[in-house]
């Protein structure tokens, strides 16, 4: 994610590291690389200009020059206004109607149909009950792509006639009242371009529906057309957010940096991962962390809570103290760190995590220490001392390794058990999740 423009404003940062004193030149020119590093990747040319005359006003002020540490100073500059840029602070969802209506509009191939899912587990997990409501009747197969995500998360979904969308709208709406859901998600009808039948279409259904948000759903790595597509779409039905998907393939960030100044409307969430979870709310102040290779703890703090079984960690915390954790733990463990996602999307999140690593090798090495731990016998795991070599060269058959791999599994076991023994219980939960991993 942003991986282009985060190495170009480094570059430029570096630029300015170490030295006692800069002058205006070095600023002009440090500001020079920051706007052509904006514009290559994909920042709409007005937004460039605007945030560029901002930094640059605040970057040649006395603060900046004769600061004892102005590389610092002007990576504070860029920060707050790449902050002001998108929207300063997380801008909710404002679910005032009983039930609650979102309709998510879209051209085809933004996502619209898995984010409408994503959203829907999303209230799900949150303890409501939600509708889907499969209102593209035009998209081959996506009425049953709805269908199917919806048995993945559990959550009906309504079909009505498969044939008049605005029908479907209004019969969806008296199911949901009648079996009392808490929010109503319409999936609604894209085109491959923007063209008056389709918008008309989404007028008449949001004047029937008078949704609480409309929300647009945008591809990141479309640029500057999904900007001037949004432009289109919020002028005829007055947009209430976004939700940006596919951040995890752009690694330019062009859109997100555009989209809200360009429309006035904010990013409401970004798609992370095709995962049905892979949906985060956007905060702007975390992600121009990652931007600037900050890192972004409080969206790591998040994933853990959500994602750890706080109860599990409490009963393994109890296990470290007696001195009772087995392969099993071990084991458990590693599938607690799956639940969170890409260990590359974990380490992004890390501040001073080095963006030149393979983190491709940590993927394997989670998924072959699976495999390795679940060959061994329910006995081998629970009292890992038995494992002498002719059980090994049988766990490494079972699982598709070597006596190496088998051997390095067990070494890491008992390093993170004796690292484990030692730590003191007031570390972070964070500590305890990762100390002595086999990345």
């Amino acid at each position: 994610m942003f991986e282009n423009l985060q190495e170009k404003l480094n570059r430029v940062f570096k630029s300015l590291s170490g030295k006692g004193r800069i002058s205006e030149k070095n600023i002009k020119e440090a500001v020079r690389q920051v706007k052509l590093s904006l514009l290559e990747a994909d920042v709409n040319f007005k937004v460039v200009r605007e945030f560029i005359k901002a930094v640059q006003e605040k970057a040649l002020g006395e603060d900046v020059l004769s600061s004892l540490t102005p590389d610092q100073q002007f990576i504070k500059i860029v920060r707050d206004e790449l902050v002001k840029v998108l929207g300063e602070k997380n801008v909710g969802l404002s679910l005032s109607s009983k039930p609650a209506k979102i309709m998510m509009v879209g051209l085809q191939g933004s996502g619209k149909t898995t984010s409408s899912a994503k959203l829907a587990a999303k209230f799900k997990k949150e303890g409501k009950k939600p509708l889907l409501v499969a209102a593209d009747v035009y998209r081959p197969a996506a009425i049953d792509q709805l269908i199917q995500l919806g048995k993945q998360i559990d959550v009906p979904v309504f079909v009505g006639d498969r044939k008049n969308p605005i029908r479907i709208a209004s019969e969806a709406m008296a199911e949901a009242i009648k079996n009392v859901h808490d929010v109503v998600i319409f999936d609604t009808a894209g085109r491959l371009h923007i063209d008056d039948k389709m918008m008309e279409e989404l007028k008449e259904i949001a004047k029937i529906l008078n949704p609480d948000e409309i929300l647009m759903v945008v591809d990141a790595m479309t640029g500057q057309d999904a900007v001037n597509s949004a432009k289109v779409f919020n002028e005829t039905l007055e947009l209430t957010g976004f939700v940006i998907t596919k951040l995890d393939g752009d690694a330019r960030g062009g859109v997100i940096l555009s989209i809200r100044h360009v429309t006035g409307k904010p990013v409401k969430f970004i798609g992370v991962s095709e995962k049905i979870d892979g949906i985060e709310p956007f905060h702007p102040d975390r992600v121009v962390g990652r931007i600037l290779g900050m890192g972004d703890v409080l969206s790591l703090i998040d994933k853990i809570q959500q994602n750890v079984d706080m109860e599990k960690a409490k009963k393994l915390e109890e296990k470290f103290a007696k001195n009772r954790f087995d392969l099993e733990d071990f084991l458990e463990q590693l599938r607690e760190i799956k639940k969170m996602g890409p260990i590359a999307e974990l380490m992004e999140m890390i501040p001073g995590v080095p963006k030149d690593v393979d983190l491709s090798s940590g993927e394997k090495n989670l998924k072959q220490t699976e495999a390795i731990i679940s060959s061994m016998t329910k006995e081998e795991r629970r009292n890992p001392k038995i494992i002498n070599y002719s059980r090994k060269l049988r766990i490494a058959k079972g699982s598709g390794t070597n006596l190496t791999e088998v051997n390095k599994v067990l070494k890491s076991y008992d390093q993170m058990r004796a690292m484990m023994k030692a730590i003191n219980s007031k570390k972070s939960k964070f500590s305890k999740l990762f100390k002595g991993l086999p990345f």
